[in-house]
């Protein structure tokens, strides 16, 4: 098969290269290995940080894409020496432009939101749910003509001297060849879903994680690594982290369809109504989606196995403890007095930034389901389907761990009743390591050479750049795969780039 330019990923990166180049009259197949388009940013949490937008005008907030380069480059921290500048660049001047772009396709956002060390308000976040970004690109895509080509997997890049030619791949009908008469633009995603990649770049402990999407198997950066790339960043890994089990029936959140007349209605909604009103419906999502904070921990609870038995953090992350245990999956157990902590600011239970904080009392209403009480230890371990003698004695354990180092909190799990807040269970949510690229995110292999008509975006195509925060994977992804798109145009019709 033969068409102009060969897309691979249906993410939010490969939809927006796949609309852009259609756009600007290329023919395009976009392969994506799933049964459905959506990739990581069909699971994201879903928000866009951006300046001038509307939404911060409307607002009276005057800001600049130089403020957020800047503030960007606080959020990297100690790893800014590592950061790709030209990238970060190239995101926050043309993110704002990224922003009205979803909205001319039906996407929605509330805000801007705060976020330090952001010094304005700046993060957008989608309207209902991540989803309508999938459900509106994909209908757009479809709309322009590009050729969505579903269970169809990328193996191979096809090569003819220094220029990429297509696109071996697996389909259901057996092997085939996309051929592109333009360019190849690769937007498969990350690799939290690789065993070989997280322990190669990361560490072996985090081979067994499990990945919040679990088909991010880093198939892009692996056929770069074939032709001679490298992988930049691959070290940084966001996880392992806990996250409560997901409700077994969907949320309303969740089922309403983002059509744009809903989603207009919803942003005059949380804009206008008063906040006692919307907030039932804010701890509906933040229950569904939030972590548990580690504070938690820190203020007493007692972190638990299935049977009950105290899970060992040592001087490690909570997440990979959890991820150790037979089946992945823990309790926070806590009495009374930590109950009533957690209960009121500032101690939530789970933070969701700029956005909303969600105490003991909201996770008692709207995720019942996660909730289990009772007047004592053993009780409580039959209500969980624990050991009550296990757990029992993790709890002894722990009081006397918790007295000898020397606590100025209450004694923990010492004031009935008694409370287990699960299943939680431990994910690597995303990897920071994308292929090197040039400037204008061409692949480049064998230290300095850009290949030439082979384009990275998202994920794939990180290139070094620090995405730290909320609202900058995101905001990457729909970004570069629109200039991916252009630039793979331009050169092919031997323009200038942004005509």
């Amino acid at each position: 098969m033969s068409v102009d330019i060969v897309v691979v990923g249906g993410g939010g990166s490969g939809l927006a290269a796949a609309i852009e180049a259609a756009s600007r009259g290329a023919s395009v197949v976009l392969l994506e290995k799933n049964e459905a388009t959506g990739g990581s940013t069909g699971w994201s949490v879903g928000s866009i940080t951006a300046t001038r937008t509307p939404d911060q005008k409307r607002r009276g907030i005057d800001d600049n894409a130089d403020d957020h380069f800047t503030d960007l480059g606080l959020l990297a921290g100690r790893l800014v020496d590592k950061d790709n500048l030209a990238l970060r660049r190239l995101l926050t001047q043309n993110v704002t432009e990224t922003v009205a772009w979803l909205r001319r396709h039906g996407v929605e956002f509330f805000g801007p939101m705060p976020e330090q060390p952001h010094r304005q308000p700046r993060m957008h976040n989608v309207l209902p749910t991540s989803r309508a970004y999938i459900y509106h690109l994909t209908r757009a895509a479809r709309r322009a003509g590009v050729d969505i080509r579903l269970n169809t997997r990328a193996r191979r890049i096809l090569l003819d001297g220094p220029a990429a030619t297509g696109i071996d791949a697996d389909t259901p009908a057996g092997c085939r060849r996309f051929l592109a008469r333009q360019a190849v633009i690769l937007a498969g995603g990350d690799y939290s879903g690789s065993s070989h990649f997280k322990a190669l770049y990361g560490n072996p402990a985090l081979a067994a994680v499990p990945a919040i999407n679990r088909t991010n198997t880093g198939d892009c950066q692996q056929m770069v690594l074939d032709i001679g790339g490298e992988v930049l960043n691959g070290d940084l890994i966001l996880g392992p982290v806990l996250r409560f089990v997901t409700p077994r029936r969907r949320r309303l959140f969740q089922v309403v369809p983002p059509w744009r007349s809903l989603t207009f209605l919803m942003r005059m909604a949380l804009h206008h109504l008063p906040a006692a009103a919307i907030r039932p419906l804010i701890m509906r999502f933040m229950t569904t989606v939030m972590a548990p904070e580690a504070s938690l921990l820190r203020d007493g609870a007692l972190l638990v196995g299935t049977t009950g038995a105290g899970i060992d953090i040592g001087g490690g992350p909570p997440g990979l403890a959890v991820a150790a245990q037979p089946d992945n999956t823990a309790y926070l157990v806590f009495d009374q007095a930590i109950a009533e902590r957690y209960s009121r600011w500032p101690h939530p239970v789970s933070t969701a930034p700029g956005v909303a904080y969600a105490y003991f009392p909201d996770y008692r209403r709207t995720r019942p389901d996660l909730v289990h009480s009772a007047q004592s230890l053993a009780a409580l371990a039959a209500r969980t389907g624990m050991n009550g003698d296990v757990l029992e004695a993790a709890a002894g354990a722990h009081r006397l761990a918790r007295a000898s180092g020397g606590s100025d909190l209450p004694p923990p799990l010492a004031r009935p009743p008694f409370h287990a807040l699960g299943p939680i269970q431990s994910f690597i949510v995303l990897t920071d390591g994308g292929v090197k690229v040039s400037d204008d995110l061409r692949v480049v292999v064998h230290g300095e050479r850009p290949v030439e008509r082979l384009f990275a975006a998202g994920s794939t195509g990180q290139g070094g750049v620090l995405l730290e925060g909320h609202g900058h994977h995101l905001g990457w992804a729909f970004t570069s795969g629109r200039i991916a798109a252009r630039n793979a145009t331009a050169l092919a019709r031997r323009v200038p780039a942004d005509a």
